[in-house]
């Protein structure tokens, strides 16, 4: 078993987000769209078995290593609403590595050892706005995440490595939900769960922001964001879970 830290920074992303945008003005218009750049600040747990016989990659990271570990990092999403029709869309990839040791086989005793995780994730949902009030909406979307995940350990003085990549589709459905608490400040609560077996065992992700208008059409927020996947095949596994702090800015046009 090697026991290491993975850590992850989504560095600064322009995005066009259905994740931070805020519900301010949403139930007044026929057509939405919204762009945010933003920071999230993603720590990152669980454990990485490439096949069968390989070491097993225990990953577990919080915020305070993220420069030490991030190789790179970008984040997209998207929102668009025309009416009751709504689209969402985000695309999610990062790399990171990390030095330490393995107990497990091929090595007799724990050995300098390195682990590597990239993953790359696009979800896209299409869906409708089934509740409007003067101080609320809510969104029921369905749809598709696709993963490409590739997670590797090398120990150099065996030599020894193992590495296996992944590609799957997972099917998605997913609940958005906009608050205005006052005036000038608003909420927003998103969730979804997937996969059910057709590509990952189980993904899932919640997302939670509060928003401030700072100008007309400028807003800022800040909230969590929390993604996992769990995927299993033969002795392959990813179970991967992502999570932490998002602060952002939204341009509404």
């Amino acid at each position: 078993m090697i026991m290491h830290k993975i850590k992850m920074l989504a560095c600064a992303a322009l995005g066009l987000s259905c994740l931070t945008g805020p519900a301010l003005a949403q139930a007044r218009s026929d057509a939405a769209f919204q762009i945010t750049p933003y920071v999230w600040a993603m720590g990152v747990g669980g454990d990485i078995t490439p096949f069968t016989g390989a070491p097993t990659v225990a990953v577990d990271a919080s915020f305070a290593d993220l420069l030490e570990d991030l190789d790179a990092a970008f984040f997209v999403s998207a929102y668009a609403r025309q009416g009751d029709l709504v689209f969402l869309g985000d695309f999610s990839t990062s790399s990171s590595s990390r030095s330490g040791v393995t107990p497990s086989p091929p090595a007799p005793a724990a050995l300098p050892a390195t682990g590597t995780l990239r993953q790359t994730s696009i979800t896209a949902l299409v869906g409708s706005r089934v509740m409007t009030t003067p101080d609320a909406t809510v969104d029921l979307l369905a749809g598709f995440r696709h993963w490409n995940v590739k997670g590797g350990v090398a120990v150099p003085l065996i030599p020894a490595a193992a590495t296996r990549s992944r590609s799957f589709t997972d099917p998605v459905i997913a609940a958005r939900a906009n608050f205005q608490i006052a005036p000038d400040w608003s909420a927003l609560a998103y969730a979804d769960v997937g996969g059910f077996g057709v590509g990952s065992e189980r993904t899932a992700q919640l997302l939670g922001t509060v928003n401030y208008r700072w100008r007309d059409n400028t807003f800022v927020s800040v909230g969590y964001r929390a993604l996992q996947m769990d995927y299993r095949d033969g002795g392959t596994r990813f179970d991967v879970r992502m999570g932490g702090p998002v602060l952002g800015v939204t341009f509404r046009f």
